[in-house]
């Protein structure tokens, strides 16, 4: 037999844990927010009317936000959502960038 197609197998059976542990490491990371991204979601476009394009769970500051990129009228505005209690944190115009 080869060596190399026994590298091979080596190298992706490894590769498998490796990846596993990066699962189990990025799950333990997940916080415990007290509202959804769906309300997050609605209180973001309380505040601004338009298409979201992007958001995430993030972490800012020391804290957890949900942050929201809304298209209104042709201008992207970020909105930061508090995750713990809802509260806006944030409501500014995104400055342009070579995806919008």
């Amino acid at each position: 037999m080869s060596k190399i197609p026994s590298l091979a197998i080596l190298a992706v059976a490894c590769g498998g844990i490796a990846g596993f542990g990066a699962s189990a490491v990025a799950t333990a990371a997940v916080p415990q927010v007290k509202i959804s991204q769906e309300q997050a979601r609605a209180i973001a476009l309380k505040q601004v009317p338009g298409q979201v394009i992007n958001a995430e769970l993030e972490r800012e500051n020391g804290s957890w936000r949900f942050s929201f990129d809304i298209r209104l009228n042709g201008d992207m505005h970020e909105v930061g959502i508090d995750a713990d209690n809802g509260i806006v944190v944030e409501n500014s115009l995104a400055a342009p960038s070579k995806h919008d």
